[in-house]
């Protein structure tokens, strides 16, 4: 019996040992090796309607082809600095690919590692953002993505169509990001040309959007706020400022417009956060390189219209708008 006994210690033992061996338990692999899920960092700017729409859009897409796949949502509060930290913090764990959200995270990316994978989103034009002089759309390294660029000729248009009368529009913007220059740019060249004078006026941050929402809007007739992060995180500020001063509200994004505007040509931005969520996918898949990716641009804009606010200034929704909800 004792012999017995010994032999079947001896098994025991032997199979225990095998066992770890082979990582049932006490194995220091990370589960991601041993199951060969992906990791995905997502760094976004700032939490507002539009932004997080996109992200939601590509977490979804992203999930339908890897349901396993861990995909790690870090918002920076609006500070691009802390933009930086998140992503170094996803380069020093190994992500597999990096989705940033807004220009600030963007270039907050580019500037940790040009190595992993880069997608951009609700970036609105990559050139400025990234400071490529005649950029063709084909970034050509390890950066691709979404651009939220809509018409900006006809948002200029639009507020002509809607307020005829309009002698002098106001544009405000937050002075930290790139991409609003440029839509300020833009939209001032094509309202000028319509004999329009334009008066701009930027913000830093939350604490100063109020005084100078104020300001601005004593001296002009219509105000244009573009797709501005900053701006669209402020939208109940700039509300309370306009809706009180009578002052009409063309916007460059639903989210912003559903508060403080009358009208937009607006994208999906659930929509946009889809089609980035599909690049993904193809270069996870190993399916195309991302240096042979060109950026994407959403090509079906929609007129949307707040029927409340159309209200206070008398007007009613124009045919060919959607209601805002």
């Amino acid at each position: 019996m004792k012999k017995l006994f010994a032999i079947l210690m001896a098994v025991l033992m032997v199979l225990s040992i095998s066992a770890c061996s082979n990582g049932s338990g006490g194995s220091e692999k990370p589960a991601e090796e041993t199951t060969g899920a992906k990791t995905i960092g997502v760094v976004q700017l700032v939490q507002h309607a539009a932004l997080d729409a996109a992200t939601q859009g590509f977490v979804d897409e992203v999930k339908k082809a890897f349901p396993d796949a861990n995909i790690v949502v870090q918002n920076a509060s609006g500070d691009s600095a802390t933009c930086s930290t998140i992503v170094q913090g996803f380069v020093n764990d190994g992500v597999d690919l990096i989705m940033a959200n807004a220009t600030p995270a963007l270039q907050a990316a580019v500037s940790a590692t040009g190595d992993i994978p880069i997608l951009g989103t609700s970036v609105t034009e990559y050139g400025v953002a990234l400071g490529i002089d005649g950029f063709n759309g084909l970034v050509g390294s390890n950066v691709s993505g979404t651009s939220d660029l809509a018409p900006l000729d006809q948002q200029a248009q639009m507020i002509m169509d809607l307020f005829p009368e309009t002698k002098t529009v106001g544009i405000i913007f937050c002075s930290n990001e790139a991409n609003s220059k440029y839509q300020v740019e833009v939209v001032t060249k094509e309202l000028e040309a319509k004999g329009v004078t334009v008066k701009t006026a930027s913000f830093t941050d939350s604490n100063d959007i109020a005084m100078v929402c104020e300001d601005l809007c004593s001296q002009i007739d219509v105000l244009y706020i573009p797709t501005d992060n900053q701006a669209a995180s402020c939208t109940e500020t700039i509300a309370n400022v306009v809706l009180e001063k009578k002052i009409p509200v063309i916007a460059g994004e639903e989210g912003i417009c559903s508060l403080c505007g009358i009208a937009t040509l607006t994208i999906s931005y659930y929509d946009l956060g889809v089609t980035t969520g599909q690049m993904a996918v193809k270069i996870l898949n190993g399916e195309e390189a991302i240096e042979n990716m060109p950026i994407q641009y959403f090509t079906n804009p929609i007129k949307k219209f707040n029927v409340e606010n159309g209200k206070l200034f008398g007007l009613e929704m124009p045919a060919g708008f959607e209601a805002i909800e």
